[in-house]
Order: C-alpha cells, then structure tokens, then sequence
C-alpha cells in the first residue's frame, strides 16, 4: 500500500487543528455559564432575589456550547454509533461506509440547514427579534446565528472525516484510531 500523500496529510492535519483550537475556545463558554448559573441559585435562594436575565443567558451559552462543540465530537468520535455492529466490520468495510454516509447524508443534510437557519438568523437581525421568556427580552439573532455557524464548523470537519474514511476505503489504513468512549 501507497503512504499517503503529504497534501492529504497536510490537508486533514489544517482541520483538525483548526477544529481542535475552535473546539477548546468553545470550551470556555462553560465557565460564564456555571457562573451565571451559580449567581442565579445564590440570589435566588440565599438573598430571595432571582435575576431576570439568568435563564435566557443561561439556555444561550448552554446552546451556544453544544452547537458549536459539535464539529469538535466528531473529530474526536464522540458522536454516537452503533458499536456491537461497527466493531465487526473491517477497516475497508468502515471506510466505504462512511464515506458514503458522509457523501450521502452528512454534507446535503448539513447544507440544508446551513442554508435554512442562515435565513432563519438573518430574519431574525432584520426584525431586531427579542425573546419573549423573561422580561430582560435579549435580542435572539447572536444566538440563532449560532446554528449556521456550527453547520459551517460540521461541514469544515466533515471534510477532515471524508478524507480520513474514503483513504480508509481506498488502503484498509486508519488515519486516525477515534477512541471508544465507555459510559
């Protein structure tokens, strides 16, 4: 079997990287939001004085944390497979089964909606949209604008998995081992 060319090893190593640092960034929304949420339980039960702002921020950034941190499970094979079948399968089987999952119905599917919630958020930029959960009102298109940009960071990594799995396909190499998460 051939080694893989330095551009496609260029290429998947860009991606990864790229998704590996936006990945950490995401990461840190996690501190603002066990924040907020803290502030919120010590004003409202030791003080008896809720915010009106803790829910809405709270389901943002939680939002916002989860969306965006979606590109960064796939690269890491946090996503959910059916493993008692998948383990089964030789490396070759694997790859053409993914790239043609990844051809067939990851990159149109994530297109569509890339393209759906791109007017959805600016619909909403354009109507100045607040939320209507609490009396703080927070404008919504930051946060729906939240949904194409992860479609736009999937897509990116997608890439980085296309190449990995249709190299797979192609050789029977893993390019890259996705450790089994045990639960």
């Amino acid at each position: 079997m051939s080694a893989p060319s330095p551009l496609l090893l260029r290429t998947i190593r860009i991606i990864d990287r790229f998704t590996d640092f936006t990945g950490t960034l995401v990461a840190w929304l996690a501190v603002p939001l066990v924040g907020a949420i803290a502030y919120e339980v010590l004003m409202r039960y030791a003080f008896n004085a809720p915010t009106t702002w803790a829910y809405d921020l709270t389901y943002m950034l939680y939002g916002t944390l989860f969306m965006l941190g979606a590109a960064y499970a796939l690269h890491k094979g946090a996503h959910i497979r059916t493993d008692f079948f998948w383990e089964k399968f030789s490396p070759r089987t694997k790859g053409v089964i993914d790239t043609v999952a990844y051809v067939v119905f990851f990159f149109p599917g994530l297109v569509i909606l890339l393209f759906i919630s791109g007017g959805e958020a600016l619909y909403s930029w354009r109507i100045d949209e607040v939320s209507d959960q609490t009396p703080w009102r927070p404008i919504l298109w930051p946060f729906k604008a939240m949904v194409p940009l992860a479609c736009l960071l999937l897509l990116i990594q997608g890439v980085s998995e296309l190449l990995k799995s249709f190299y797979e396909a192609r050789t029977g190499i893993e390019l890259e081992h996705k450790e089994k998460a045990e639960v």
